[in-house]
C-alpha cells in the first residue's frame, strides 16, 4: 500500500513543479493535457512494475 501514496505524493509534486513551468513554456490547454497523459501513462507502467 506504500506505493499507492507515493505514487499520490509524485502526482501532486509533478502537478505543483507544472504549474511553476507552464508560465514559462506557455503551454495551452492541449500540451497540458498532454503532458498530464504522458506522466499517467509513465506512473501506471511504474505502478506495474512495482506490483509484480
Amino acid at each position: 500500500m506504500g506505493g499507492a501514496i507515493l505514487l499520490v505524493f509524485l502526482a501532486l509534486l509533478f502537478a505543483w513543479a507544472l504549474n511553476r513551468v507552464r508560465g514559462k513554456l506557455r503551454l495551452g490547454p492541449v500540451g497540458y493535457a498532454g503532458v498530464m497523459i504522458v506522466f499517467i501513462i509513465a506512473m501506471l507502467l511504474i505502478y506495474g512494475q512495482t506490483l509484480r
